[in-house]
């Protein structure tokens, strides 16, 4: 697609403006790990059950009422498209969104129970990208990528600001370090851009850390063809853009892998000590944490970014299995 702006700081804290007029404060969690209290901020507890919300509503409510009325089509595996569909049926827009069929029963239920549309394809052997720019091209409708786009960047950055906010509330100080899921970016651009004076670390799942093989590069590295499978299914993403690599290559941030054995542990202690269910995707930052990959200190703020967990692979991992 072609960018016609950069996202910015401003917008950023415009999106935050917006946001509050619709959704209060996620919760934001204290829990000490090693010595130190760190800030867990709880985008899984969203009405849709991840942050992609934010850009959504952002993104949507800046349509005109033309472009409103010849509907929207994004591609995501479930989170973005429960907050373009939620967003979607407030405004009453027509919303169409291409899903890889493998997508989690729950993520997909949930779509369809928003009014959205939903178009199948195959992941490994499909371009979402292409076929959703196909529908959109076809129906005259606004493409709404989940992370290459301005409004949606700058929407996701929104939580740093609650955050910060929150942080200085309960006697925390400043954000000094923010730890951030990472599939192509857009929470992780935004946070950057929310929080300008925060250390960036960006975590992704083993085989999948294309940001962080990207950012060590200087330049964008895509997913290997034979990349392993992955519960975290929301960072998924094969390539990230150059609108968010950009943005967080700027700020000198870093990057880090976690295995799926480490996710598995985010989640059981996240359901254990913070009393929340955080899918796969949505625990990576918090299993960087855990596992050491990313040493804990004061003003750490770290993202829960989605609790869309599936029902019996959830239950398998309270369990202990795997």
């Amino acid at each position: 697609m072609t960018i016609v702006r950069q996202p910015t700081r401003a917008g950023v804290r415009d999106a935050a403006a917006k946001i509050a007029q619709i959704l209060p404060p996620t919760p934001l969690l204290v829990a000490e790990i090693r010595g130190h209290p760190i800030a867990f901020k709880a985008e899984s507890l969203q009405p849709v059950g991840a942050f992609k919300i934010r850009g959504a509503w952002h993104r949507l409510t800046a349509l005109d009422e033309a472009a409103r009325a010849r509907g929207v089509v994004a591609f995501s595996s479930g989170n973005h498209a429960q907050g373009v569909a939620w967003a979607a049926r407030r405004l009453r827009i027509p919303a169409t969104i291409v899903m890889p069929a493998d997508a989690p029963a729950v993520k997909r239920e949930a779509t369809l129970a928003l009014g959205a549309e939903i178009v199948s394809y195959d992941r490994r052997t499909e371009s979402r990208e292409r076929i959703a720019a196909e529908l959109a091209a076809a129906r005259g409708a606004t493409l709404v990528p989940s992370f290459d786009d301005p409004w949606v960047i700058e929407g996701q950055g929104s939580a740093g600001i609650e955050a910060a906010t929150q942080m200085l509330a309960q006697g925390l100080g400043p954000v000094g370090h923010v730890v951030s899921p990472c599939g192509g970016g857009g929470l992780a651009a935004g946070l950057t851009l929310a929080l300008p004076d925060a250390e960036v670390t960006v975590v992704e799942p083993e085989g999948w850390d294309d940001m962080r093989a990207s950012l060590e590069a200087g330049w964008i590295q895509p997913v290997a063809d034979d990349a392993p499978e992955t519960a975290c299914d929301a960072l998924q993403t094969q390539r990230v853009s150059p609108l968010t690599f950009e943005v967080i290559a700027r700020r000198g941030a870093t990057g880090v892998a976690v295995s799926e054995a480490e996710v598995r542990d985010a989640q059981r202690w996240a359901a254990r000590h913070l009393r929340l269910v955080v899918e796969p995707g949505g625990a990576v930052a918090l299993a960087a944490l855990l596992a050491g990959k990313v040493p804990p200190a004061d003003g750490m703020l770290v993202l829960l970014s989605g609790g869309n967990a599936d029902p019996q692979a959830y239950a398998a991992v309270l369990a202990g299995e795997g």
